[in-house]
């Protein structure tokens, strides 16, 4: 009986630590979901990002934060005046999400827009080049020199009508130029004297510097953004649009010069 006892014993013991060795190993297979395991961080693929010339920059580096946020996601950006890339948009461009540098090319957008939300704002300045050889003063002075403009379908040609007509200035430019982009190279270049842009586009390039005319607060445009319905990559699409409006996306722009929607 002894004997029997204590095998029972030895065995029972056996029986218990595989049972306890047993829940260990499935405790192990089931982690508990941590932040990495989320939905949010499932992302991937590309999103494509449809903004305006002017937010080049600024979206450059958003992308890469957003990137870091979201490895499993690729930025793709397409840069150019809001006017060109709502036609693209509506002519049915595979674009995730659209950033308009004025509210009325994003009312073109119509039902293809979700949502819209304002993110940024931003005011002109008159560009010239380095040193400023014309010492020009304001925007009066436009008038007597070569002057390159955005065309008035364009942001920035709207927002340099509405400048020129406060002032009461008529300038023959020497082209009107589809984004902010082509004025600062025509200026850069020495193929033009000044042009209008937005305060943003001067910062951090050698070769140009901005004269802020009389009365460019009174001129502000404001930016923007939204998810498209036909976006190929809805979830990542509304993620992006989430993080330029987070405190982070709002900080990148604030470096950027840009102002508060």
């Amino acid at each position: 009986m002894r004997r029997s006892l204590r095998r029972s014993t030895v065995v029972g013991i056996a029986v218990l630590v595989l049972a306890l060795t047993g829940c260990a190993g499935a405790a192990e297979s089931e982690p508990t979901p941590t932040a990495a395991s989320t939905s949010a961080d499932t992302l991937e693929g590309d999103v494509a990002v449809y903004a305006a010339a002017s937010l080049a920059g600024a979206f450059d580096e958003m992308a890469e934060a957003f990137t870091a946020e979201h490895p499993g996601v690729r930025v793709v950006p397409v840069y150019d005046g809001s006017s060109t890339l709502v036609t693209q948009i509506r002519e049915g461009a595979p674009a995730d999400v659209f950033a308009s540098a004025d509210e009325a090319n994003m009312e073109k957008a119509e039902d293809a827009a979700i949502d819209p939300e304002l993110f940024a704002s931003n005011t002109l300045v008159i560009v010239v080049p380095a040193g400023n050889p014309k010492d020009i003063a304001d925007v009066a002075d436009l008038a007597d020199v070569t002057t390159v403009l955005c065309a008035s379908e364009v942001p920035c040609g709207a927002a340099s009508a509405k400048l020129l007509d406060a002032a009461g200035v008529t300038i023959d430019a020497a082209s009107l130029e589809q984004n902010v982009t082509a004025v600062l190279t025509k200026v850069e270049t020495g193929e033009a004297d000044a042009g209008l842009v937005y305060a943003t586009d001067v910062i951090g390039r050698d070769g140009v510097e901005a004269v802020v005319p009389e009365n460019a607060a009174d001129v502000v445009n404001h930016y923007p953004i939204a998810a498209l319905a036909d976006a190929p990559n809805p979830e990542a699409a509304k993620a992006f649009v989430a993080f330029v409006l987070s405190d982070a996306g709002q900080a990148i722009l604030a470096k950027f010069g840009f102002g508060a929607p």
